[in-house]
């Protein structure tokens, strides 16, 4: 695509980019390209989408992709999702010093704008993929960043005994450590899941059951499907028709 429409490549590339700063500041009633402004950033994302996909030989891409290289990056990645939850929070607080919820959304699209604009960043690129919203399926970023806009908006409301830098040190520590492990094992296993498998069933339910039984009705509709039942048996009259007229055909 990049070669085909650069323009459309390069606007996904600044919403990959930009996408959380967008989010963020359409929810708090400011104007959702004001960080556009910033000409620096600006440039730096365009030389950076122009290089990966136009280099020859794709040598930055290969350079980029070097597992060190990628974990190094991906270190650095999660330093500034932690440092945008935490800012998104802050900023929220001070427009909405009651807002709990506005300071969680807040931060939540500060920390995984691009995913929660991922549908967006599709039709861009020509695709419609409703079944991989990432609120339907979150991803291990995508929680991790709703986890951390909760323990912050509880730590600038005053209700978690923790400083600020603390907090942004240890939970920096656990996500670089979390996406540093899951890229160099290539596992998309979730941290959180033992806790939501323990967790969820208890306050919402299990959905084994429901799984389970419309497992069944499916594989008997199949079978009925598959195997339709026998013709009905044919009456006596009918029987003695057809020797009538075997005989009648021997005759002949």
């Amino acid at each position: 695509m990049s070669r085909k429409s650069p323009f459309a490549s390069w606007l996904c590339a600044m919403l990959h980019c930009f996408g959380s700063y967008i989010l963020a500041d359409l929810l708090l009633g400011e104007s959702p390209i004001d960080y556009f402004s910033n000409n620096s950033s600006v440039i730096l994302a365009t030389a950076v989408w122009y290089l990966i996909f136009f280099c020859p030989m794709n040598l930055f891409y290969k350079c980029v992709s070097f597992l060190p290289m990628k974990l190094i990056f991906v270190a650095m990645k999660e330093v500034v999702r932690v440092r945008k939850i935490a800012a998104g929070v802050h900023h929220a607080h001070h427009r909405y010093h009651h807002g709990w919820f506005i300071m969680m959304a807040t931060g939540w699209v500060k920390g995984s704008g691009v995913a929660l604009m991922s549908n967006l960043e599709q039709l861009l690129r020509g695709v419609w993929k409703p079944e991989t919203n990432e609120i339907l399926h979150m991803s291990f970023p995508t929680k991790a960043s709703l986890y951390g806009t909760i323990l912050f908006t509880l730590q600038q409301t005053h209700w978690l005994p923790i400083s600020e830098a603390n907090l942004i040190f240890f939970f920096t520590m656990f996500m670089i450590v979390c996406k540093v492990f899951m890229t160099a094992t290539h596992s998309h296993a979730s941290p959180f899941a033992p806790v939501e498998s323990f967790i969820c069933p208890v306050f919402f339910g299990s959905v084994s059951s429901g799984h389970t039984s419309h497992h069944h009705d499916q594989h008997g509709a199949s079978h009925e499907v598959s195997h339709p039942p026998p013709p009905p048996a044919k009456s006596k009259e009918e029987l003695n028709e057809g020797t009538r007229k075997r005989k009648a055909k021997k005759a002949e």
